[in-house]
């Protein structure tokens, strides 16, 4: 591996506009993510988070700019061929197979089902009640255990870079640390660089590296979360 490959972003955007039918909600947006690194996306409601996300994962197309993952640009592909790249995303919204069991969801995230019962041990490692409940159908799990189940579905693929979309909103303490820990985890043993939108701050901060704060489609603040006044910049934005 070259200093080259070492150096260059697990993903990047520059002068990103995008948004839905007749509306811009991205207005030129540039930021990256290191390999092995956790960034934080930052802001109020409807700032245009979750549209960057989708826009990045090719779920709404690109008006401008470029995405690129892994060195690859993107920004015209469909969603199937940037997950192949190594890319796992998890929306805000539960999208978990309801009338299909914990196993079963889980076993969609594989194309290669010989891999599945390795990587459900990993699953259960994570979060040893998923593999306790298998058979059990996912939408009779509780909001918590869901999350557990998105998130475990999206780590199942062992892949390079994953989108995750207010995963703590609605969590009980223990269990946002819970996927604190796994997410950090993750990290560390194979180098995931992960993307986080989040309105929690304290979550947020723990938890990544770096920072930029949305406010109306636009990066109006980053930063390193362990830089001194970290904090105070970020909710200056959130109050105002």
């Amino acid at each position: 591996m070259t200093a080259q490959t070492l150096e260059r972003p697990a993903l990047a955007v520059e002068g990103l506009e995008g948004g839905y039918a007749g509306s811009v909600v991205l207005h030129g947006v540039t930021l990256d993510v290191r390999p092995a690194e956790i960034f934080a996306i930052l802001g109020k409601n409807g700032m245009g988070k979750t549209t960057l996300l989708k826009t990045m994962m090719g779920l709404l197309p690109a008006r401008r700019g470029r995405v690129e993952v892994l060195g690859a640009d993107v920004s015209r592909w469909a969603p199937y061929r940037i997950t192949r790249l190594g890319v796992s995303y998890v929306p805000q919204e539960k999208s978990i197979f309801q009338d299909l069991s914990v196993e079963e969801n889980l076993r969609l995230a594989l194309r290669e089902l010989s891999e599945f019962a390795e990587r459900l041990d990993a699953v259960a490692r994570w979060f040893p009640i998923l593999k306790s409940r298998g058979r059990q159908r996912a939408g009779t799990l509780s909001g918590g255990e869901q999350k557990m189940l998105l998130i475990g579905r999206a780590l199942l693929t062992r892949p390079r870079v994953v989108l995750v979309d207010e995963i703590s909103e609605g969590l009980q303490p223990a269990m946002v640390t819970r996927l604190r820990e796994v997410l950090m985890e993750e990290r560390r043993a194979t180098g995931l660089a992960i993307v986080l939108v989040e309105q929690n701050v304290d979550f947020a901060l723990a938890l990544a590296d770096r920072y930029a704060v949305l406010k109306v489609g636009a990066v109006v603040e980053t930063g390193r979360t362990a830089d001194a006044g970290a904090r105070e910049s970020v909710e200056r934005h959130l109050v105002l």
